[in-house]
C-alpha cells in the first residue's frame, strides 16, 4: 500500500491551472530547508535595493544643491563623505544585530523585546511603511533608467512601472530560491558593469589627464541660484542622498532565509554589501563632479545615464548594457521588500498584530497574502505620484532611520540587561548608531517635512493604531473562546428549523428532509410576491411536503428578504440562550461556475441578512445538477 502524503503529491502535481502554471507546482514543508539561500543568491535577493541606491542618491543630492545655484555642486563630494561614513555606523550595528539575533534579528523584533509595545510597533510600522515606498521608488527609477536609453517610452512610464511591479510579485509568490536564481543575474551584472564604469572613469580622469592626452569636458549644464546656500538646504540635500541607506536593514530581518551557519553567513553578506555601496556610491558622485555632470531636468535623462555616455561613449555597447542593468537592478531592488514585507507582515501576525492570514504559508512556501498586499499598495502609490522618482523620494528613507533609531536604541538596553563579555564596546557601537541614525532622522523630519515627509509622519500613527485595533480584537475573541472563563455553552433545549421554498421541486426535498433529520420543529415558508402563483404552490406542497406545515408570507412590496427576517424575528425568543432558530436554504448547483451568475443570488442576500444573529444559523443543501 502506497504512502498517503505520496498519493496527494501526485494527485496535487497533476492539476493544472492558470495558477499552477503562473507559480508552480506546490512544494511541501519537509522542503522548505532546500528553499535556503547561498551567500551569492542572499546578495542578490537582501542586497539588491542598498546597491540599486546607488543609481539616484547622488543625483537626489544635486537636485537639491542646484537650487543654490551650479557653484553648490561642489559640496556634493562632502556630503557623499559623511553618508559614507554613516553607512559604516550603520552596517557595524547590525552586524552586531545579526549575532545577537541569529533566529532574525528586525527592528520590531529587537525594539518590541528590549523597549517594549509601542516602541515595537512604531519601528514595525515605520518599516511596513518603506518597504511599500521601496517599492514605488525602485521601479519608479528603473523605468526612469529605461526612459533616460529610449525617450519615446516616457510618456508610458506608470504602464511599465505596473507591469514591472506585478512581474516581481509574480517571481516571488513562486518562491525565494527561484527568485534568487532570477535576481543573481542581473544584480551581478550591474555590479560588474558599474565597477568597470568607475574604473574606466578613473583611468580617464587620472591616467589620461596626467599623461597630457586630452580629456573631452561634457558641456556643463548651469543652473541659476533660486534660493541661498543655507544650513537647511545642505542638511535636505544630506538626507536626499541618505536613501543610499534603504534597505541595509534587510538582511538582519531576513536571516532566516541563509542557509546553515545562518548568522555567520548574514554577516558576511551584510560587510560585503556595505563594501559594494560605498565604493559605487562614492565612485558615482566623484567622477560626476570631476566631469561636470549634473542632473539635467530638461532631458529627463538620470545622472548614471549621462556618466556612462560620456565614460563608454554615446551609443556604445557598453553604455547600453550599463542602462540595461540599471534598470534591471533597480527594478528587482523591489525584491528586498517582497522578501521583508511579507516575513514582518507573517511576524505581526504570530503576536497577533496582523490578520492572521499573513501568517500562512501558501503552495510554494512563501507568505503570499503579504506578497500580494505589498504589489497592490505600491501599485497604488505609483499611480498616484505617476512614476516621478523625485516625487517620491521625499516620502522615502523617513521610516527606515525611525526603524533603524529605534533598533539600534534596542541594542543598547539589551547589552546594558545583559552585561555579557565585552558588553560595553558593543553598547557603545550600537549607540553610536542610534544617535547617528536619531539624528538623521531628525533631519529627515525637518528638512523633507514640507515635501511630503509630513504624510509618512501621519501614517505610521495610523498603522500603529490598526495594530492595537487588530490586538485587542484577537484578545477579546480568545477570552470569549476560552472554556476557562466562561465554561461551556448551555444545551439546546428547542430547535427550530425554517425552510424558505420559492416553489416546489426536487432540490426543495432534498433540503426538506435534511431539515427533518435535525429537528422535529420544521415549518417551510413560502414569500408571495406574485398572489397569482400561490395556489399552485399551496397545491404542490399539499402533495409533496410530507405533512411539514407551509407558511405564506406576503411581500406587497415584493422584497424577499424582509418577510423572512420579520417571520424569525417573531418566532424567536432572543432572551432564550437554550433556543436555536436554523434556516435551511435549498440551493442547486449548477454544473458550469458561469451558469450560476444566471440565477437567483436570493441565498447570499439571506445569508447577509442574519450574518450577525447569535441564535439564527444559515445552512445551504446543495442539490447537484447533471451535465
Amino acid at each position: 500500500m502506497r504512502d498517503d502524503t505520496l498519493l496527494y503529491e501526485e494527485e496535487e502535481t497533476r492539476k493544472f491551472s492558470l495558477r499552477r502554471l503562473l507559480i508552480g507546482d506546490p512544494l511541501s514543508t519537509a522542503q522548505a530547508i532546500h528553499e535556503r539561500l547561498t551567500k551569492v543568491k542572499a546578495l542578490a535577493v537582501f542586497a539588491s535595493d542598498a546597491l540599486s541606491s546607488t543609481a539616484y542618491a547622488t543625483e537626489e543630492i544635486m537636485l537639491v544643491l542646484i537650487l543654490a545655484g551650479s557653484q553648490a555642486i561642489h559640496l556634493a563630494w562632502p556630503l557623499a563623505l559623511a553618508i559614507a561614513t554613516l553607512l559604516v555606523i550603520v552596517a557595524f550595528s547590525y552586524e552586531q544585530t545579526i549575532h545577537a539575533y541569529p533566529t532574525g534579528g528586525g527592528a520590531y523584533i529587537v525594539t518590541h523585546e528590549n523597549l517594549g509595545e509601542l516602541p515595537g510597533l512604531t519601528a514595525a510600522a515605520a518599516l511596513l511603511t518603506d518597504y511599500v515606498l521601496t517599492v514605488a521608488v525602485s521601479v519608479s527609477a528603473g523605468v526612469a533608467a529605461l526612459t533616460s536609453a529610449y525617450p519615446p517610452l516616457y510618456p508610458y512610464r506608470v504602464a511599465l512601472a505596473l507591469f514591472f511591479i506585478g512581474l516581481i510579485m509574480l517571481l516571488n509568490l513562486r518562491g525565494i530560491r527561484e527568485s534568487g536564481t532570477i535576481f543573481a543575474i542581473p544584480t551581478y551584472m550591474f555590479i560588474a558593469i558599474m565597477l568597470a564604469m568607475l574604473g574606466t572613469g578613473l583611468y580617464r580622469w587620472y591616467v589620461l589627464k596626467t599623461t597630457g592626452v586630452p580629456l573631452p569636458m561634457p558641456p556643463r549644464i548651469q543652473y541659476e541660484a533660486q534660493q541661498g546656500l543655507t544650513l537647511f538646504l545642505i542638511l535636505r540635500a544630506f538626507s536626499s542622498g541618505c536613501a543610499a541607506l534603504t534597505g541595509v536593514e534587510a538582511i538582519s530581518d531576513g536571516i532566516p532565509a541563509f542557509k546553515p551557519p545562518e548568522a555567520k553567513n548574514a554577516a558576511q553578506t551584510l560587510i560585503a554589501m556595505a563594501s559594494l555601496l560605498i565604493t559605487m556610491f562614492l565612485g558615482i558622485t566623484f567622477l560626476s563632479y570631476q566631469f561636470g555632470i549634473v542632473p539635467n531636468e530638461m532631458t529627463h535623462e538620470t545622472l548614471v545615464s549621462q556618466l556612462g555616455r560620456f565614460i563608454f561613449g554615446d551609443g556604445s555597447v557598453m553604455y547600453y548594457l550599463l542602462q540595461a542593468a540599471t534598470m534591471l537592478i533597480l527594478i528587482l531592488a523591489a525584491n528586498t521588500s517582497f522578501s521583508d514585507f511579507p516575513r514582518l507582515s507573517s511576524i505581526l501576525a504570530r503576536d497577533r498584530y496582523m490578520p492572521t492570514q499573513f501568517g500562512n504559508i501558501g503552495d510554494r512556501l512563501v507568505f503570499s497574502n503579504g506578497i500580494i498586499t505589498l504589489g497592490l499598495l505600491s501599485s497604488a502609490l505609483v499611480v498616484i505620484f505617476q512614476g516621478e522618482t523625485t516625487r517620491l523620494i521625499p516620502l522615502y528613507a523617513v521610516g527606515v532611520f525611525l526603524s533603524f533609531t529605534l533598533s539600534q536604541s534596542g541594542m543598547v538596553r539589551r547589552w546594558f540587561k545583559l552585561r555579557t563579555p565585552g558588553w560595553q564596546i558593543k553598547a557603545a557601537i550600537n549607540g553610536i548608531g542610534a544617535f547617528a541614525t536619531g539624528v538623521v532622522f531628525l533631519v529627515f523630519a525637518a528638512t523633507k517635512f514640507i515635501y511630503g515627509a509630513w504624510m509618512v509622519l501621519l501614517w505610521i500613527p495610523v498603522f500603529i493604531s490598526f495594530f492595537l485595533a487588530v490586538h485587542r480584537h484577537y484578545q477579546d475573541v480568545a477570552r470569549q473562546l476560552s472554556l476557562e472563563s466562561t465554561g461551556s455553552p448551555p444545551p439546546i433545549r428547542r430547535h427550530r428549523v425554517v425552510v424558505p421554498i420559492g416553489d416546489v421541486h426536487r432540490g426543495v426535498l432534498v433540503a426538506l428532509n435534511y431539515a427533518l433529520s435535525i429537528s422535529d420543529d420544521v415549518t417551510a415558508v413560502y414569500v408571495e410576491t406574485d398572489p397569482t402563483k400561490t395556489e399552485k404552490v399551496l397545491k404542490k406542497w399539499k402533495a409533496w411536503g410530507n405533512g411539514v406545515r407551509l407558511e405564506v408570507l406576503p411581500s406587497p412590496y415584493r422584497s424577499l428578504v424582509r418577510p423572512l427576517v420579520r417571520y424569525v424575528t417573531r418566532i424567536d425568543d432572543r432572551r432564550r440562550r437554550d433556543q436555536v432558530v436554523t434556516i435551511v436554504l435549498p440551493q442547486f448547483v449548477p454544473v458550469k461556475w458561469w451558469h450560476r451568475l444566471l440565477h437567483n443570488q436570493t441565498a447570499i442576500l439571506i445569508h447577509a441578512a442574519f450574518l450577525f444573529r447569535r441564535e439564527v444559523m444559515v445552512t445551504d443543501v446543495p442539490f447537484h445538477l447533471h451535465q
